[in-house]
């Protein structure tokens, strides 16, 4: 299975997933898989629909929400946040890395009102670094 990083108890990310992979996932308790990276990134690529049928076929609900080099914007931002908020229990996410999922749930907690500096501990446990994206966190964390 591939390398599952809990970033706090409801969310988690992953590098790629496979659909081979996601019996384990179910078995592990996760309920829901989102998906942050774009079909076709890289050759050889499992394609999101190839997981979905896999995450449904196991009793796991599926979101897309796809980004790339053009960046986050507000549609990922509330697209991540109501996946994570309609989820019954914990959700892991993935992309190429684990890194841009790890961006996206930052960022969307800090949206939400989540304590910037909460986020940036929790990452780095999961082995990720905010350090560039704590501003912007700590800006959308003041607008709520």
């Amino acid at each position: 299975m591939t390398d599952i990083r809990p970033l706090n108890d409801r969310v988690a990310v992953a590098p790629q997933i496979t659909p081979d992979d996601v019996a384990a996932i179910a078995a592990a308790g996760y309920v829901a898989i989102v998906n942050n990276r774009p079909d076709g990134e890289e050759p050889g690529q499992p394609t999101g629909a190839a997981i979905r049928a896999a995450a449904e076929a196991a009793g796991l609900t599926y979101a897309t929400v796809p980004f790339g080099h053009e960046g986050i914007g507000e549609a990922q931002l509330d697209a991540m946040a109501a996946a994570l908020a309609g989820a019954d229990g914990p959700v892991l996410a993935y992309c190429r890395s684990g890194t841009r999922s790890c961006h996206l749930w930052a960022l969307a907690a800090a949206r939400a009102g989540r304590d910037p500096a909460l986020l940036v501990g929790q990452a780095a446990g999961a082995g990720y670094d905010l350090a560039g994206l704590r501003p912007t966190l700590n800006a959308l964390a003041a607008r709520t």
